[in-house]
């Protein structure tokens, strides 16, 4: 068997899909490759599967704002997985105008949810990332048949300020996931509340000003305490049995995506699992590396943020764990090669080394990726 380089990108955001980067990087290495574009939860997850045979399902859903949008999950019908990414229906890409802080819903991704369980999913994977709202997942609960109502029982309207009024949740009409894993992939550990929380940290970046952030800390603190109250919260304690101090509130990861996190603990019950490395095993990694002579990876910017779980990294551990080598490709980088060699990456090739306008490598990163692929290839092949 001739010996292959395993090809396995992320996206570099704002030029290429990860699908675009992998064939641009296998057109300049010249040598036999296997294409398998990655993602870690995020913006390109559903492209990721998609392009490693997953089908994609396109249907319309409620976007942030509230107004109608066309997303798409995706679906592998012999093992009835969905992959539902939250960026699709629900994500900052998915905004019109302006961000709406205190109004913004997660209403989409529940409604991509409920379309996979009614086909008959027997696993959805729930990637997170690039969130428009901080709801606490109420608009995907929502959707997935939850009432969240006022004290004189009405509906309460759309958005993480709204949760102020919340005082009953009504589950009767929740759809049913009995029989349905739920895996929430992300690399985000924040808790629901508090400095560290869904409101504090990742609001400011949906546009959310410091008096937004207290009253949306608030207002996930009210859905906290009522879900607690009225339904008693599923999944209070650690795998071993031991209590969570928070509760659900306080677990590692509650706080992605603008506490999406939170509501998929506690009304569907899921498990929050590094979001690289549960892609990496779904989309079949380990089988691929095999017989691999070496595995390039990367994506738009090797930065410390790629330190924090990204692709890239992921990527190198899984590929260290079958011995295969690892280099980098991606837009830029502010990583030294000591901190790249201290995460399994042996050396990382930026596009600005070749051009270093960083506007020309926006615009022209395929053909810079292919001349970039041929000096991986000459260099390490």
């Amino acid at each position: 068997m001739v010996e292959h380089v395993l090809v396995a990108p992320d996206k570099f955001k704002g030029s290429l899909s990860a699908a675009e980067v992998a064939g641009r990087v296998s057109a300049g290495l010249g040598v036999p490759t296997v294409e398998l574009p990655v993602a870690d939860g995020g913006d390109g997850t559903v492209d990721a599967a998609v392009a490693c045979g997953f089908t994609r399902v396109t249907l319309e859903v409620t976007g942030p704002t509230g107004l109608p949008v066309t997303a798409s999950y995706a679906w592998l019908d012999e093992q009835r997985t969905a992959v539902v990414e939250l960026a699709e229906a629900s994500g900052l890409r998915r905004l019109p105008g302006a961000p709406e802080p205190l109004t913004a819903t997660s209403h989409g991704t529940g409604e991509l949810i409920a379309h996979a369980v009614r086909r008959g999913a027997r696993r959805v994977v729930l990637g997170l990332g690039g969130s428009a709202c901080t709801d606490g997942g109420a608009g995907m609960v929502q959707a997935l048949g939850a009432r969240l109502l006022t004290a004189t029982g009405e509906e309460l309207s759309r958005g993480g300020a709204a949760l102020r009024e919340l005082a009953k949740i009504d589950i009767s009409g929740f759809i049913d996931i009995s029989g349905v894993e739920v895996a929430v992939a992300s690399d985000v550990d924040n808790p629901l509340l508090g400095p560290h929380g869904a409101a504090a940290v990742y609001g400011p970046q949906k546009g959310a000003t410091p008096e937004d952030v207290v009253l949306l800390d608030a207002a996930l603190g009210r859905l906290a305490a009522v879900a607690t109250q009225t339904h008693g919260l599923l999944g209070a304690v650690e795998h071993d049995g031991t209590p969570r101090p928070m509760g659900v509130a306080g677990a590692p990861g509650a706080g992605a995506a603008g506490g999406v996190g939170f509501a998929a603990l506690a009304f569907l019950h899921a498990d929050i699992r590094p979001g690289i490395d549960y892609l990496l095993d779904l989309l079949g990694f380990d089988e691929q590396v095999k017989g691999a002579r070496l595995v390039v990876t990367g994506e738009g910017s090797l930065d410390e943020q790629s330190l924090r779980g990204k692709a890239p990294v992921g990527v190198a551990q899984a590929a260290a764990r079958a011995g295969v080598p690892v280099v980098a490709v991606c837009g830029r980088r502010t990583l030294s090669d000591e901190e790249l060699r201290a995460v399994g990456i042996e050396a990382a090739y930026a596009l600005t080394d070749l051009e270093p306008d960083p506007e020309r490598c926006m615009a022209e990163a395929g053909p810079l990726l292919e001349r970039l692929a041929a000096r991986v290839a000459a260099e390490r092949l």
